[in-house]
């Protein structure tokens, strides 16, 4: 009876060690032939807009240098929430990605107190794509024709200035929300649902003043249909040097940066991430998409993925302290 017993237990064990190498080798099967179906990136923001814009770069990319379709699916509100929750409730196979951002990951986190996300659990950081400014810019009717003059105009006629952004909450929003702490001034803003809708109202005059990104807004600049008053980053950017930045207009000390990185579903296997972290790395080097990017007022990155966990856990600190110290809530 004890041999019998023991005979039955030694081929239990045994079975589980085939099914164990089996699924072993399924997994390492998967990742050696991935992408092998077309995969999903959800931009959590309307299309137009820079989340947008990079994230079809970055598809096109991986698309060419994969041999497999990356699908940008737009999959806007919530200022982002949305599109990274489905993406965080995603099956972590590699085949649904988030082309996430500093408002999305840093200041939703700070921001929403019911965030249907942990921005660091529930995600397994692939590459940060490209880092942007904000940019401050004006309707050209109005008299500003530099940051310090909309100070003096904002401190003149306080909550009388009206002031559009991408969306409550995000990156350009906060912006706008740490420039009215550290200059002392009132303004009042009008919430918009992404880049294209908030310009629109600019240029017709409905908003006077927009806090937005870079990329989505360079060309309204070029074309002069907006006049820059000023970027957020602590350095002008390469791609518009003749923008002066906010700390060098009258505001020491002011910064403000935004990221647009990959994430995938947490428990996605590194192999997965790391091929597709590599590709990018791959395109970002290359000239064209390097001048790409450039153009657009982005600076390429392609960093790790543990340096990217990293940024994130950094956002979400440095933001939390924001909100606590300015107060400011969601319209």
């Amino acid at each position: 009876m004890l041999n019998t017993k023991r005979h039955l237990l030694c081929h239990a064990a045994l079975a589980l060690c085939a099914l164990a190498s089996s699924a072993s080798v399924s997994a390492q099967a998967a990742v050696a032939t991935y992408p092998n179906k077309p995969v999903r990136i959800i931009v959590p923001y309307p299309a137009g807009g820079t989340t947008d814009i990079i994230a079809r770069i970055a598809a096109n990319q991986l698309t060419e240098r994969l041999k497999q379709s990356f699908i940008v699916e737009n999959k806007a509100g919530a200022s982002g929430a949305i599109g990274a929750q489905a993406v965080a409730q995603a099956a972590p196979d590699g085949y649904t990605l988030v082309m996430a951002t500093a408002s999305s990951h840093g200041i939703n986190s700070a921001l929403q107190k019911n965030l249907p996300y942990d921005a660091v659990k529930d995600f397994a950081p692939i590459t940060v794509v490209a880092n942007t400014p904000n940019i401050i810019i004006a309707n050209p009717a109005v008299p500003v024709k530099n940051l310090q003059e909309l100070v003096a105009l904002a401190r003149k006629e306080p909550g009388q200035i009206n002031f559009g952004s991408t969306s409550a909450g995000g990156s350009p929003h906060m912006s706008a929300e740490l420039l009215k702490m550290m200059a002392g001034i009132d303004m009042t803003h009008v919430p918009y649902k992404g880049a294209a809708p908030m310009l629109t109202d600019l240029i017709g005059g409905q908003v006077q003043i927009g806090f937005d990104n870079l990329p989505s807004t360079i060309g309204f600049v070029k074309s002069g249909k907006v006049r820059a008053l000023a970027v957020t980053t602590a350095r002008r950017w390469p791609g518009a040097p003749d923008i002066p930045t906010v700390a060098e207009s009258g505001v020491p000390g002011y910064e403000v940066s935004g990221w647009f990185g990959l994430l995938a579903p947490a428990g996605t296997p590194k192999d997965v991430v790391d091929k597709i972290q590599t590709t990018i790395a791959e395109a970002v080097k290359s000239p064209a998409v390097a001048k790409q990017l450039n153009d657009l007022g982005a600076e390429p990155v392609a960093n790790k993925p543990e340096a990217f966990a990293q940024e994130i856990r950094d956002d979400v600190e440095k933001w939390r302290k924001v909100v606590k110290t300015t107060g400011v809530k969601l319209d």
